[in-house]
């Protein structure tokens, strides 16, 4: 199966040599320069000597961090361009320093078929910047021919929504599960809410309930009893399965008592870890509705720790934007979903700040995580032989999160206006200068030019 149009190779660059900064690896922050030719990292040390075929980029007082891995965004092309699109998305990506970016099956129509993935590909081509994947949506109609689609070029995967979601996208009872997990065998990652409770809280619902009662609705026991019959299905085929957004302690402490090993992986977004309820819903109302919800300090709490801990394997945006008309509805017709794209690194370094993550955590959460549940080739650390994919970071930015900066259509971010550790201000996407910005806003360098992600599939 062909996936994309054709790709034109972006011109070619002199090798570049990034000196005097602070390169974040495995093992912390080292002193380091690092020089790049061809898309790739070919030197990674102290004190290298320029060439005379260098351009010298100088990162003195810059932090120089591998370009993240965004492994689950909502760019909304087809159907609901009006709250993004590719090109928009990928904008935002860029200037936050996502450098790879893997995009949701729930678009309309959603992304079922191989004609679909094929459509989105050439979409992407001439509009989007950096290395991307498109997941494939599972549906009761097309369980015997995910095994296929799974392996269409470019594909990030199967996702299944066992909650309510656009469209035919919606596998909610166990027997089809269960057919969508013995066709393939790639990692399947799943949106776990219970479809029969969330129906039953939804049909109770009085009149005039407000936001704050959103984690009641879409409530722990809907995540808890999902996640439950996931793992139990997992075990019983054997399949991987890999967990979004998971919002309660219940389902950490569940996934750390079945210890199922590498056949459960589990992410956690920004969202879940620098929100708590009902302060969130107070402050900023639907602004902060998602799916599943924001929930009380305990579970932030929780969450933390697994990411701290290695319990939660990566950090995923699940930027889903919608317009400020969209969320002044009254609930519950406000859509869920929190723009975040742009903003989960600017978010980490404060973690970093407070005390609760490290600069290391940053790899193994946005870079080597990522590649655990999706292996992507070529993606990796500051590495020779990876792509020259990375971001400087410039820590003396402090001041709160400016409107201005961000890039995406939605305007409906509750993290503008907090305080900052710092802010990515250059991206470099396989050796080429792709964006420079600063606290205010910033400019893409060049035509975008990104690639269809590479991924190493089983026999």
């Amino acid at each position: 199966m062909d996936s994309t149009a054709p790709v034109t190779p972006p011109a070619p660059h002199p090798p570049t040599l990034v000196r005097g900064g602070r390169v974040v690896t495995r093992a912390g922050v080292e002193r380091l320069d690092v020089r790049f030719a061809e898309g790739r990292f070919t030197a990674v040390g102290p004190d290298l000597a320029p060439e005379p075929t260098d351009e010298v980029v100088d990162a003195t007082d810059r932090l120089v961090l591998p370009g993240q891995i965004d492994p689950q965004v909502h760019f909304r092309e087809p159907g609901n361009e009006h709250k993004e699109d590719l090109a928009s998305g990928s904008l935002a990506a860029l200037a936050g320093g996502v450098t790879t970016f893997f995009e949701m099956p729930n678009t309309k129509p959603s992304t079922t078929t191989a004609e679909a993935l094929a459509d989105k590909f050439e979409r992407a081509v001439g509009r989007v910047h950096q290395g991307h994947a498109f997941f494939v949506g599972a549906t009761a109609e097309n369980a015997e021919q995910l095994g296929e689609l799974e392996r269409f070029p470019g594909c990030s995967g199967v996702k299944v929504f066992m909650g309510s979601s656009t469209g035919d996208l919606l596998v909610w009872d166990d027997p089809t599960l269960e057919r969508v997990l013995r066709s393939g065998t790639r990692r399947v990652t799943v949106h776990s809410e219970d479809e029969t409770i969330l129906k039953a809280n939804y049909a109770a619902l009085g009149r005039d309930v407000p936001v704050t009662e959103h984690p009641s609705v879409r409530s722990v026991e809907a995540a808890v009893r999902s996640t439950t019959r996931l793992l139990d299905l997992a075990e019983k085929t054997g399949r991987p399965v890999h967990l979004l957004h998971v919002s309660t302690a219940e389902e950490i402490d569940i996934v750390v008592e079945r210890d199922l090993g590498d056949l459960v992986t589990v992410e956690i977004t920004p969202n879940h870890v620098f929100l708590t309820a009902p302060e969130c819903y107070e402050a900023f109302g639907s602004w902060a509705q998602m799916n599943p919800p924001v929930r009380e300090q305990r579970h932030t709490d929780r969450l933390r720790e697994a990411l701290a801990t290695g319990i939660a394997t990566c950090i995923g945006s699940d930027h889903a934007p919608h317009t400020r008309e969209e969320k002044a509805r009254p609930y519950p017709q406000t859509p869920s979903g929190i723009p975040g794209v742009q903003t989960t690194l600017a978010l980490f370094l404060t973690a970093v700040r407070d005390g609760w993550l490290t600069h290391a955590d940053f790899v193994r959460l946005c870079v080597d995580g990522p590649l655990r549940v999706y292996p992507a080739l070529g993606k990796g650390p500051i590495e020779v032989g990876n792509d020259a994919d990375l971001v400087l970071v410039d820590p003396s930015v402090t001041g709160p999160l400016d409107a201005d900066w961000l890039q995406s259509r939605s305007p409906c971010n509750p993290f503008v206006g907090r305080e900052l550790a710092g802010l990515p201000v250059t991206t470099f996407v396989q050796g080429h200068r792709a964006w420079d910005g600063h606290a205010h806003g910033g400019r893409a360098i060049g035509e975008p030019n990104g690639r269809p992600v590479r991924f190493a599939l089983d026999a």
